[in-house]
């Protein structure tokens, strides 16, 4: 496999980050169309353009929209063949172990040299899973986390939007009219969001989603 005419989205909701990356990796990278997205909402829209067959996704687990690992297992289960590197200010064993648990096929801390980072993708890129030295795997039980994730692997596209609108308290109205569809569709689709999570109501849906945020840590 040659590395050339590649199509790789940044996701992630600093700008300035986002274009430290571009200008860093073009030239390990030159043959490389490069695609951005701020939010788990403007990843989703790019991975909709069924034009473009992309190579990789550099994923921030904390961008507007998306609840720790929740994006990395809703890509994961709806574009299986894409391989996702996460790239995180955190760093510690069971934020890395838990990435790798999700269906990461790397995960490259934010501290790394530009270097390090070239070289993790182009071993991603070939195929293999790119961690960072002495990194320890830890096994991951079957906590309520990793329940909910499977839950929320089981919901739609449409439906894991919709979960998502709920958090941010937007009202089936507004979703409704975001959406372009009926309240009667955003009514219909939270009923099935609430049989698939196993909840009663949006309170209890959107708690599920929050069980899969990470601890806060000092940047």
């Amino acid at each position: 496999m040659k590395l050339e005419n590649l199509n790789i989205i940044i996701a992630d909701d600093h700008p300035l980050f986002r274009n430290a990356l571009r200008q860093a990796l073009s030239i390990p990278f030159s043959d490389t169309q490069w695609f951005e997205a701020d939010s788990a909402d403007a990843l989703q829209t790019q991975l909709e353009n069924r034009d473009i067959e992309y190579d990789l996704v550099l994923l921030d687990l904390q961008m507007p929209g998306s609840h720790g690992y929740s994006t990395l297992i809703h890509l994961r289960t709806h574009f299986p063949d894409l391989p996702v590197v996460v790239i995180s200010a955190h760093e510690d064993n069971m934020t890395i172990s838990r990435a790798v648990h999700y269906g990461s096929s790397g995960f490259i801390p934010k501290s790394s040299s530009m270097e390090t980072l070239a070289a993790a993708l182009t071993s991603v890129l070939y195929g293999d899973v790119w961690l960072p030295e002495h990194v320890e795997i830890q096994e991951i039980a079957d906590d309520a986390t990793v329940l909910v994730a499977s839950k929320l692997s089981d919901l739609t596209p449409q439906q894991y939007k919709v979960l998502q609108m709920f958090a941010e308290g937007l009202l089936n109205k507004q979703i409704a009219y975001d959406l372009g569809v009926s309240e009667a569709t955003i009514k219909a689709h939270a009923t099935a969001i609430f049989r698939k999570l196993g909840v009663r109501n949006r309170t209890q849906a959107v708690i599920s989603l929050q069980q899969l945020e990470m601890e806060k840590v000092e940047l």
